[in-house]
C-alpha cells in the first residue's frame, strides 16, 4: 500500500475542495477524528493485520460498514416514534460479522484520549462490548431502544429531544422575514452554492416532487451545500428547504447526498449481491437493519448518479460521550447499548441475500473462543490507527493536503 499521505489524497481526489479542507483539518485534531475520516484505510490495514484469523470465523451479516462510537444516534422513524440506533449506512455491505465489530472496539480504544479515560478503562469497555454483543446474538431476539427503554446518557439524550421542535431547527438553519425562509449560509452547517448547481438541484427536486403522492410537500424553496460528518466531507451533498406543510413554519429540511461504493467491500472475499445503485444498497440495508426505517428515506438518481434523499430532523442527535462525568458505568451503559444494537441489526437483517440466518448467529454468539482474540486484534488496530494518524499529521503540517 502507498504511504498514508498518498493513499488518503488518492481516496479523496475529486471531492469538493472547500469541504475537503474541513475534513483534513478535523482529521488533524485527534486520532479518533482520523479514524472516522479514514474507513477505507482502516479496513485495508485490517486485512494485513488479522491474516485470516479471528475475523474470518464469524458468519456473514449485513454490516453498516463504518461502525464506531459516533455512528449511533437518535432519529424519527417512519411510524413517527423516535429511536436510538445505528444511523450511518454509507459503507454498508455483506461481511463477516466481526469485521463490523472490530471497528467499534478499535474506536473505543482510539477515542480513550478524547474521552479522558485510561487504557485500562478503555479495555474494560471493550470487554463490556464483546460480552454484550455475544449475549445479544446468543439470545436471538432483535430488540430496539426508544425513550421508555433507554437508560443513562441515552435516556438523557431522549429527554433533551423532547424540548426540540422542527421550528427550532428551522430557526437555527434558516433566516425568515415572517413569510418565507431561506437557508442560512454560516460556514458551519451550510455553504453557498453557485447558480448552475442551484438550478440543477432545484430542477431535480421539482421533478422528484412531481412523482410523489403529495408533490406540494417537496416543492423546493432553497438549496445550499451541506457540511456534515467527517468521513463524507467533500462528497457531493446538499441541504434543501422544501415547502413541507406550508411556509414559513411548516417547511422541512432535506439532505441529498451522493452514494459512493462501500469502503469495506473491496477488502473482503465475500461476494456482494447486485444492487440497482449504490443508493439502493444504502437505503435497503438501512431499512433491514434498523428497527424502524428513518422517515422520508429515498434512493434517487440525480444527474445520472445515485443519491440518498432523507429528512433532517430535530430529533437527530448523538449521545454526548464527554458527559460521562468521571463515572465509568455511564460509559459502560452506552457501549452496552451500542453492542446490543449491533447484534440486533444483524439478527433483524439475517437470511437476506447471503446473510446468516438466526440459528447461525445464535450459535456464534454463544461461542467464547473469538472474544479475547478480537480484543487483542482491536489493540493492534488501535496502535496502527495512531501510527497512521501521526504520519498523517506530519504530512498535513508540511502542507501535503493543501488544495
Amino acid at each position: 500500500m502507498p504511504d498514508v499521505t498518498t493513499e488518503i489524497a488518492r481516496f479523496n481526489a475529486g471531492r469538493d475542495h472547500e469541504r475537503l479542507a474541513m475534513k483534513y483539518r478535523l482529521m488533524r485534531a485527534s486520532a479518533f477524528a482520523f479514524l472516522r475520516g479514514t474507513c477505507h484505510l482502516f479496513y485495508a490495514r485490517v486485512r494485513g493485520l488479522h491474516d485470516g484469523g479471528v475475523l474470518a470465523q464469524g458468519p456473514s451479516i449485513w454490516a453498516c460498514g463504518d461502525m464506531h462510537l459516533q455512528n449511533f444516534g437518535s432519529y424519527k422513524g417512519d411510524n413517527g416514534l423516535v429511536y436510538f440506533d445505528i444511523n450511518d449506512f454509507d459503507e454498508a455491505c455483506l461481511a463477516p460479522c466481526l469485521y463490523e465489530f472490530i471497528r467499534l472496539l478499535t474506536s473505543v480504544l482510539v477515542a480513550a484520549e478524547d474521552l479522558r479515560i485510561s487504557r485500562a478503562e478503555a479495555l474494560a469497555l471493550c470487554h463490556v462490548a464483546v460480552e454484550s454483543y455475544g449475549t445479544a446474538l446468543g439470545l436471538g431476539k432483535a430488540r430496539w431502544i426508544e425513550h421508555e427503554l433507554a437508560e443513562g446518557m441515552v435516556r438523557e439524550l431522549f429527554d433533551s429531544l423532547g424540548k426540540r421542535t422542527r421550528v427550532d431547527l428551522l430557526n437555527r438553519r434558516t433566516e425568515s422575514n415572517g413569510k418565507k425562509r431561506v437557508l442560512k449560509i454560516d460556514g458551519k452547517k451550510a455553504l453557498a452554492i453557485d447558480d448552475e448547481r442551484r438550478a440543477a438541484v432545484m430542477a431535480f427536486m421539482s421533478d422528484f416532487a412531481s412523482g410523489q403522492d403529495n408533490p406540494g410537500f417537496y416543492r423546493p424553496l432553497d438549496v445550499a451545500r451541506r457540511i456534515a460528518g467527517t468521513g463524507s466531507l467533500g462528497v457531493d451533498r446538499y441541504v434543501i428547504l422544501v415547502e413541507g406543510k406550508g411556509s414559513p413554519d411548516g417547511n422541512y429540511l432535506l439532505d441529498l447526498k451522493q452514494a459512493l461504493p462501500s469502503s469495506l467491500a473491496p477488502n473482503l472475499t465475500v461476494a456482494q449481491p447486485h444492487w440497482d445503485s449504490e443508493a439502493h444498497r444504502v437505503v435497503e440495508v438501512q431499512a433491514r437493519a434498523q428497527a424502524v426505517p428513518q422517515a422520508l428515506l429515498h434512493a434517487v438518481t440525480f444527474e445520472k448518479r445515485p443519491y440518498v434523499l432523507r429528512s433532517l430532523q430535530p430529533s437527530e442527535d448523538r449521545v454526548d460521550l464527554g458527559a460521562w462525568d468521571g463515572k465509568l458505568p455511564r460509559l459502560e451503559s452506552v457501549v452496552d447499548n451500542m453492542a446490543q444494537l449491533s447484534a440486533w441489526a444483524q439478527l433483524r437483517s439475517g437470511g437476506r441475500q447471503g446473510s446468516a440466518i438466526a440459528d447461525e448467529l445464535i450459535a456464534f454468539g454463544a461461542r467464547k473462543d473469538w472474544r479475547l482474540p478480537l480484543i487483542d486484534l482491536a489493540v493492534k488496530c488501535a496502535e496502527q490507527v495512531v501510527g497512521d494518524w501521526r504520519e498523517y499529521c506530519e504530512g498535513y503540517d508540511r502542507g501535503a493536503f493543501k488544495n
